[in-house]
C-alpha cells in the first residue's frame, strides 16, 4: 500500500508542477529578455504567453529555496548557477496539468496528444538485444543530432556580467542537437570563475558528487529522448542502455555500434564508424579558465576513446553484477557530510566514490559510474566533456535503471532526499541548472511510472518476451508489410502465369501425339461398332 501511495503522490506532485526543455530557449536570448528578466514565450496555438489563453500555463515568478547549502562552496554571488536562473530570468512560464515546454505548448513526461490527456509508457531496450536495423536507427538518429542545428535553443558563450547590465551585449550562439547535451553537461559541472586567469573554484558541481546527481542526470536523458523524437518524427524513440555488468571488454565498441578502435591509432575511432568524423567540444577547461571564459562549442578535435588501456590502479575491473545487487541493498540515500566522502550512501556507491563491496568512501579508486568514464580512457573520461561520447548515453541510462530499481525496493518517501545542507545546488529545493524553466531535485526523486517509461530487464517475464522479442519482430514486419504484400501479388501472377503455360503446353502436347499416330497405323477404328441393322456387338482392333 504504501508504494501504491508513493506512487499515486508522485503523480500528483508533477500534476502540479511545470516542465519544460533546457536552456537557453531561442525566444529569449536576446536584449529584451535579459533586461526584462523575463522568459515567457508565446504559444502560437493561441497567440498568448505560455498559452494562458488555453488554459495551458501562465507566466509567474521564480520562487527559488531559501534552504542553506553545505560547506563545500563557501562564496557567494560570484556565479551565475546561483539560485538558478535568477542570474538572467526571474520569470518563466508556470504550465498547468499535463502541458509541459517552455511555453507550455507541449506535454509533460510521459503524456501525449492535443490536450496531453494520453499517457504512454515507452520502453529503453538493451542495445545488445536490438535488431541490427534498430541499432542502425540509433546511430542515424545520433549522426542526424550532431548534423541538425537545434531549432528551439541556443547557448550562453560569456557570463551574465559580460552581456551587460541591461542586457546590451546578449552573447548566444546556435548549436546542433547533439553538441546542446553535450554544452549542458559541461555547463552544470565546470569551474566556478572567481576573477582572474586561473582563479577558479573547483570544489563545485551541480549535477555530481552529491544527491541530485541521479535526478539530474534522470531527466538529462528524458529531454534528451524528446529532442530526438521532434527531430526525428519518431515518438516511439527512446535512448537504448547498455547492460556492463560482468563485462570485460567494451562489448558496444563495434563499427555496427558506437565505433570500434582504429587500427592506424588506438585512440581513435574506427574510419568505418560515422562517429570517426566527430568533433568534440567542451574538452579545453584548464583553456577556459585561464582565458576566464565559457567554453562556446568550437570543436576541438576528433572523439577519443582507448577502451582498456585505463590506469588499472584506479579501476581494476569494470562492476559486476554482485557489485550492483549490494549497491541497491543500502538503505540509505544520502548520508553524512552527502559528498563524495559519504560512508554506506547509495548515491555515492553508485557515482562511484565508495566501495561496491563495502560502502565506505575510497580515495583514489574510481567505481561503479566512475569506472565505465574512466575504463573508456579518451574524451568520455574527462567529467565537464564527458557526454561528447555517445556511450554516455547508453551508460547513463543503465546507471538510471539501477536508481529505478532501488527506488522500487525502498520506496523511499521525499524526505530521504536531502532538504537542505547538501552541496550547492543539490538540495530538495534547489532548480536544476540549466533547465528553463524549472524542475525542482526532490520533484524527481521518484520512479519512472510517473515519467511514461520503463526498462525491459525490469519488467515481468511476459512483457519482457513481449518487449525483447516479440515487439522488434513485429515493427519490422510493420515496416516492410508493404512489400511483403507486394511480393504475395507477385508470386500469386507469377504461380498463374506458370499453370498457363503449364496447361497450354500440355494441351499442345496431347494435340501432337494424336498427329503423330494418323501415319503409323493408318485410318483409326472405334474400338466398340455398333450396327443397328445386325443389332449386335463385335471388338474390333488395328493390330
Amino acid at each position: 500500500c504504501r508504494g501504491l501511495c508513493v506512487s499515486y503522490a508522485s503523480v500528483v506532485l508533477l500534476q502540479l508542477i511545470g516542465t519544460s526543455l533546457c536552456q537557453f530557449p531561442r525566444p529569449c536570448a536576446n536584449s529584451v529578455g535579459l533586461r526584462t528578466k523575463e522568459c515567457c514565450p508565446v504559444w502560437d496555438g493561441d497567440g498568448s504567453a505560455c498559452g494562458a489563453l488555453s488554459g495551458r500555463g501562465f507566466c509567474a515568478e521564480v520562487e527559488v529555496s531559501e534552504e542553506p547549502h553545505g560547506p563545500q562552496y563557501p562564496h557567494s554571488g560570484i556565479d551565475d548557477r546561483e539560485r538558478w536562473p535568477l542570474a538572467f530570468f526571474n520569470r518563466t512560464c508556470r504550465c498547468a496539468g499535463n502541458y509541459g515546454g517552455f511555453n507550455c505548448g507541449e506535454c509533460r513526461f510521459g503524456y501525449w496528444g492535443s490536450n496531453c490527456a494520453e499517457y504512454r509508457e515507452s520502453v529503453r531496450r538493451n542495445i545488445l538485444s536490438m535488431l541490427p536495423a534498430e541499432q542502425q536507427k540509433f546511430v542515424s538518429y545520433l549522426n542526424l543530432a550532431k548534423d541538425t542545428v537545434s531549432r528551439d535553443y541556443v547557448i550562453a558563450t560569456a557570463t551574465r556580467a559580460e552581456m551587460g547590465e541591461n542586457g546590451e551585449n546578449p552573447m548566444f550562439s546556435d548549436i546542433n542537437t547533439y553538441d546542446l547535451f553535450v554544452w549542458m553537461h559541461y555547463y552544470v559541472s565546470r569551474d566556478a570563475l572567481l576573477g582572474g586567469p586561473g582563479n577558479v573554484w573547483t570544489n563545485i558541481d551541480f549535477a555530481h558528487e552529491s544527491g541530485a546527481f541521479l535526478p539530474w542526470h534522470r531527466v538529462y536523458l528524458l529531454h534528451w529522448e524528446n529532442e530526438i523524437r521532434k527531430l526525428t518524427g519518431d515518438f516511439n524513440f527512446t535512448i537504448p542502455y547498455w547492460d556492463w555488468r560482468d563485462a570485460e571488454s567494451c562489448e558496444v565498441c563495434t563499427d555496427a555500434l558506437m565505433g570500434g578502435r582504429s587500427p592506424l591509432n588506438p585512440n581513435l575511432i574506427s574510419p568505418a564508424s560515422v562517429f570517426s568524423s566527430w568533433k568534440v567540444i567542451c574538452t579545453q577547461p584548464d583553456e577556459y579558465n585561464s582565458r576566464e571564459a565559457l567554453c562556446n562549442a568550437t570543436g576541438e578535435g576528433p572523439l577519443l576513446r582507448n577502451p582498456g588501456n585505463h590506469d588499472t590502479n584506479r579501476t581494476p575491473r569494470l562492476p559486476t553484477t554482485a557489485d550492483v545487487d549490494f549497491t541497491v541493498g543500502l538503505p540509505q540515500y544520502e548520508t553524512g557530510p552527502m559528498d563524495r566522502f559519504a560512508n554506506m550512501s547509495f548515491r555515492n556507491v553508485i557515482e562511484g566514490f565508495a566501495s561496491p563491496t563495502s560502502g565506505m568512501a575510497v580515495q583514489g579508486q574510481s567505481t561503479m559510474h566512475n569506472a565505465l568514464h574512466v575504463f573508456m580512457n579518451g574524451s568520455m573520461s574527462s567529467v565537464q566533456g564527458s557526454a561528447n561520447d555517445p556511450i554516455f548515453l547508453l551508460h547513463h541510462a543503465f546507471i538510471d535503471s539501477i536508481f529505478e530499481r532501488w527506488l522500487r525496493a525502498h520506496q523511499p518517501v521525499r524526505t530521504n532526499y536531502p532538504q537542505t545542507n547538501a552541496p550547492i545546488g543539490h538540495n530538495d529545493g534547489h532548480y536544476m541548472v540549466p533547465f528553463l524553466p524549472l524542475y525542482r531535485n526532490g520533484d524527481y526523486f521518484l520512479t519512472d511510472k510517473a515519467l511514461g517509461f520503463e526498462y525491459a530487464y525490469l519488467l515481468d517475464p511476459g512483457q519482457r518476451f513481449v518487449q525483447e522479442f516479440l515487439t522488434p519482430y513485429l515493427q519490422q514486419a510493420q515496416q516492410i508489410w508493404k512489400w511483403l504484400l507486394g511480393a504475395g501479388i507477385l508470386g500469386v501472377l507469377i504461380a498463374a502465369i506458370f499453370a498457363a503455360v503449364v496447361i497450354s503446353a500440355r494441351r499442345k502436347w496431347k494435340r501432337n501425339q494424336r498427329k503423330k499416330r494418323v501415319p503409323s497405323y493408318g485410318e483409326r477404328q472405334p474400338l466398340l461398332n455398333s450396327s443397328s441393322e445386325e443389332g449386335s456387338s463385335s471388338y474390333q482392333t488395328t493390330l
